[in-house]
């Protein structure tokens, strides 16, 4: 090919056709129909009851105001929530982790003994589950009824996050771990100073979903945890949002409404308030987010 053709060629190349418009034009529509709503519910947080009546699709409010923060905060619930959930996650997510790594790799081993069966029955619980009841009797019969921990027990094991783990140590060379046992190393020693330094991206993305998981649980404390004090974030900003409608709807006066304070717009800051700490950690691991979901979702 000349010189003057592969000038051509590659200038072609670079061009962009009526597909490469077409998609330009679907995404940018796409990433609005996230971006506006995600950034109507902030603006509202930050708005008066008038300015959203008058204007639900708010995108920038002309007298902004902190008045449902001030009273989301206001609430001494809310600080015992986030500290309930700071437990719960500091518990958590490391037995989450550990749980899902020792048998993802015992797993991914073809001389595990029994994998085939015990890798059915993990399978089973994908698609068949015994329900709520016999959950919450077995955490009776433990006496965790009422303690975080059975918050914590009930989050600690995902079928689905196990299986993308063992998918991508099964994409691990046999070659490592035999070396390492030719070398004296235990399983212990081979999964802790071999496997899981080269599976950071699975990692990264096993530690993303228990994370979000956990921070966003609030079926599991409804049913199990009796005292207010032990509720995790999410209970109590249900709580305080329950409460705030009901005095709205319960207002029989202009006056009254004034003080019950602008619901809705509670509502929009306790989103906000609860999506910011996720917001802050995902793009800690966004890096090794896609590849770790990709390679572990491809079985090797």
């Amino acid at each position: 090919m000349s010189t003057k053709a592969a000038k051509r060629h590659k200038f072609r190349a670079g061009k962009m056709t009526l597909l490469d418009y077409f998609l330009l034009v679907l995404l940018t529509v796409l990433s609005l129909m996230i971006i506006i709503p995600f950034w109507n519910v902030i603006m509202i947080s930050f708005a008066t009851q008038k300015e959203y009546a008058d204007n639900p699709m708010l995108m920038w409010p002309k007298h902004p105001t902190l008045d449902a923060y001030r009273a989301l905060f206001q609430d001494g619930r809310l600080l015992g929530g986030f500290l309930n959930t700071f437990k719960i996650l500091l518990v958590g997510l490391p037995l989450s982790l550990f749980l899902t790594s020792t048998m993802a790799y015992g797993l991914s081993r073809n001389k595990f003994p029994g994998k085939k069966g015990i890798f059915f029955i993990v399978l089973f619980t994908m698609i068949f589950n015994g329900g709520i009841v016999p959950l919450y009797l077995v955490m009776k019969s433990l006496h965790l009824t009422g303690s975080l921990w059975s918050v914590i027990l009930v989050g600690s094991f995902s079928a689905f996050n196990m299986i993308l783990m063992m998918n991508y140590f099964q994409g691990l060379p046999e070659s490592l771990m035999e070396s390492a046992r030719l070398d004296g190393a235990g399983e212990w020693k081979i999964l802790f100073s071999i496997v899981l330094p080269l599976a950071a991206p699975i990692m990264a993305t096993i530690t993303l979903f228990y994370g979000v998981a956990f921070w966003n649980g609030w079926y599991d404390a409804m049913i199990f945890l009796r005292k207010a004090e032990q509720l995790p974030l999410q209970n109590v900003l249900r709580t305080i949002i329950v409460e705030s409608t009901t005095n709205v709807s319960n207002a029989s006066s202009v006056d009254a409404l004034s003080k019950s304070g602008f619901s809705t717009g509670m509502k929009m800051a306790s989103v906000f308030v609860s999506m910011l700490p996720i917001m802050c950690f995902f793009p800690m691991l966004q890096k090794h987010f896609a590849k770790g979901v990709l390679t572990g979702a491809i079985k090797t």
